[in-house]
């Protein structure tokens, strides 16, 4: 399977126009990278919807035990789970219609990639929602937030 088809600039933006995203993984533990991700995409504007069946809450949104079970449309399924659990998150964003589909780093699964193929749904694999969110937007910074700084020019005062 060739990864960088599911990592064109082109279609990481496209994906990142939608507003409402489900984060399937989604933890309240402040430490793992699924919470700073829906941290950061919330401060951002996105809808987050947590689809955790050990939670009821997380970011101050209902948690949700299934995908089928969130009511409403989703833009972007975002899956923080094995790669072994993406064809059953796969079949339940086509059956949702789920405009797509984003594999976080390490998240790989060729037969999870062909269902959302099938099912017409963009993909991205591989990738950090949150990393390529900033890239394109200029907001990168190396602690990973926005400063609103421009270290290159003075300050008023000096």
């Amino acid at each position: 399977m060739d990864i960088a088809k599911y990592q064109d600039p082109a279609s990481i933006q496209r994906v990142l126009r939608g507003q409402r995203v489900a984060i399937v993984g989604l933890s309240s533990n402040h430490l793992r990278a699924s919470h700073f991700v829906g941290y950061y995409l919330k401060r951002h504007g996105y809808e987050i919807v947590p689809v955790n069946p050990r939670e009821e809450e997380i970011l101050g949104a209902k948690s949700y035990p299934s995908l089928s079970d969130v009511p409403g449309a989703i833009d972007t399924v975002d899956v923080f789970r094995a790669p072994d659990a993406v064809p059953d998150i796969a079949r339940e964003a086509v059956a949702i219609g789920a405009r797509a589909l984003w594999l976080q780093f390490g998240v790989i699964s060729e037969e999870g990639v062909a269902i959302a193929e099938d099912g017409g749904l963009d993909i991205v694999m591989d990738r950090c929602i949150k990393i390529e969110h900033a890239r394109y937007l200029g907001r990168m910074h190396v602690l990973g937030f926005n400063t609103s700084n421009i270290s290159s020019l003075r300050h008023p005062a000096d």
